[in-house]
């Protein structure tokens, strides 16, 4: 599990085609990276991967042809930023909100607006994911905890502030730029329980 909280922006280094998947190659740069151990999870632009291999400033991690199909993970380009968030501990504070890395769908961003010192983004995001998103609610986007300002029946929109713009890769995210979705875990298990009518 993660929170979405951005622990540090890394770099796809490499995309190795390897039996039908492919092997990623992710320098960490600001992610900490001390106590690193194989087969632990690190969120990777909103995606739970696994650590095959490390290196003092980089990791590899499988991604399997399920994860490249979609997930933006099959085409972005080598050298693009990433959203770095190794798995949550007992421990730790959830100050965005559980994340479980698996990626719903894919959006696209529609308009990127200033609005004073923060930036009103605004994504289209396929009508099968909208009907979880709410206003006021958290959706995660490439890997980030956001916080829904308005969705209609094409997208949403939320605000990022300058912390979120400095400390992600969203500053090298464009209009038209695919992005990865997962919405709100409660949601999905509300819908659940109400289709089965499942009762306490």
């Amino acid at each position: 599990m993660f929170t979405g909280l951005i622990e540090g922006v890394g770099r796809l280094a490499a995309r190795e085609a390897r039996g039908g998947d492919a092997r990623l190659l992710i320098e960490v740069g600001s992610l900490p990276f001390d106590a690193v151990a194989l087969g632990e999870s690190i969120a990777v632009n909103g995606v739970c991967l696994t650590v095959v291999a490390f290196g003092a400033t980089s990791f590899e991690a499988d991604a399997s042809n399920e994860t490249l199909a979609l997930t933006t993970l099959g085409s972005l380009a080598p050298g693009r930023p990433l959203n770095l968030e190794r798995a949550m501990r007992p421990s730790d504070r959830l100050g965005g909100h559980l994340v479980s890395g698996h990626v719903d769908g894919i959006g696209r961003v529609l308009s990127v607006v200033d609005d004073a010192r923060a930036q009103r983004w605004r994504f289209a995001a396929p009508a099968s994911l909208l009907r979880y998103i709410a206003q006021k609610g958290s959706v995660c986007v490439d890997g980030v905890s956001l916080t829904v300002n308005a969705v209609d029946g094409e997208g949403f929109e939320v605000a990022l502030v300058p912390h979120t713009l400095a400390h992600t890769a969203f500053g090298a995210t464009a209009v038209g730029d695919a992005v990865n979705l997962e919405v709100d875990l409660v949601a999905r298990y509300v819908e659940r329980l109400l289709a089965t009518g499942a009762t306490a």
